[in-house]
């Protein structure tokens, strides 16, 4: 598939530009692709600040770097750059109990973009706080995410956190009730239980589930109940079932 002007626009080819976007804002980096073999004391330094700043960083060959680079001069480095513009922890903590649905949802490793994308659609149509997003082992929020949102990632707010168990732990702290979406003995159920305000909601990786380091910081576990035989719904349309639940609770 061709790639178009916008997806091109996520890619930052050359050595030098590179560097020098990890030097003044790291944050904008989600991953760094360098070719196999490259060396030297600037490949060694790119290296370095990845490290530094917690980028990832992959080796790849001479074709994946001119496919993502187009015509452009890569110099055996090319940077994909994170679209969303993220909010500080702190500060998005500080907002959330203050939105219409005070209720924020926090992503374990969401690996698709467009389920991403979905669930913010449907969280900001609803009066969400905002969505919490792991640093590491995240869907990109590129041009597929954003597809997905129609319109709703430039409106929501978002924040990335380098631990989100320690996030859930914070917000616990902060007064939110912190709820994770599995199937255990002691589930609740959301249809027919009243969900407690201010909230937070984890939903886990579209395979794993919900890591148990997030888990024990989570007060409940909610489960949507079946009414025919029948695996699974995915993370975006189990969330929108969620969200929605909380959206018809009383504030507590």
């Amino acid at each position: 598939m061709m790639k178009t002007d916008k997806d091109m626009e996520n890619f930052l080819p050359g050595l030098k530009p590179v560097l020098e976007m990890l030097e003044r804002e790291p944050e904008r980096v989600d991953m760094v692709y360098v070719r196999k073999g490259r060396s030297g004391a600037e490949s060694d330094r790119l290296l370095d600040l990845c490290r530094e700043y917690g980028v990832r960083f992959c080796l790849v060959n001479e074709d994946t770097l001119a496919r993502m680079a187009a015509r452009a001069g890569h110099q055996g480095v090319v940077a994909r750059l994170r679209e969303a513009s993220f909010m500080p922890w702190e500060s998005f903590l500080m907002q959330a109990a203050h939105a219409p649905l005070p209720l924020i949802v926090a992503l374990d490793q969401v690996q698709d973009p467009g389920n991403v994308g979905t669930l913010a659609r449907t969280l900001y149509a609803m009066g969400g706080a905002g969505l919490v997003l792991p640093r590491h082992n995240s869907a990109f929020l590129g041009p597929g995410a954003r597809r997905s949102a129609a319109g709703a990632l430039e409106r929501l707010p978002v924040t990335q956190v380098v631990n989100l168990s320690r996030a859930v732990q914070e917000a616990r702290d902060a007064g939110f009730v912190t709820c994770a979406a599995q199937k255990v003995e002691d589930s609740v159920n959301p249809l027919t239980e009243k969900l407690p305000l201010p909230a937070l909601l984890v939903l886990g990786n579209e395979e794993k589930g919900v890591r148990p380091g997030v888990l024990k910081h989570c007060d409940c576990s909610l489960c949507i109940p079946f009414r025919r035989d029948f695996d699974s719904l995915n993370v975006a349309q189990a969330g929108a079932i969620l969200i929605s639940c909380f959206a018809r609770a009383p504030e507590a």
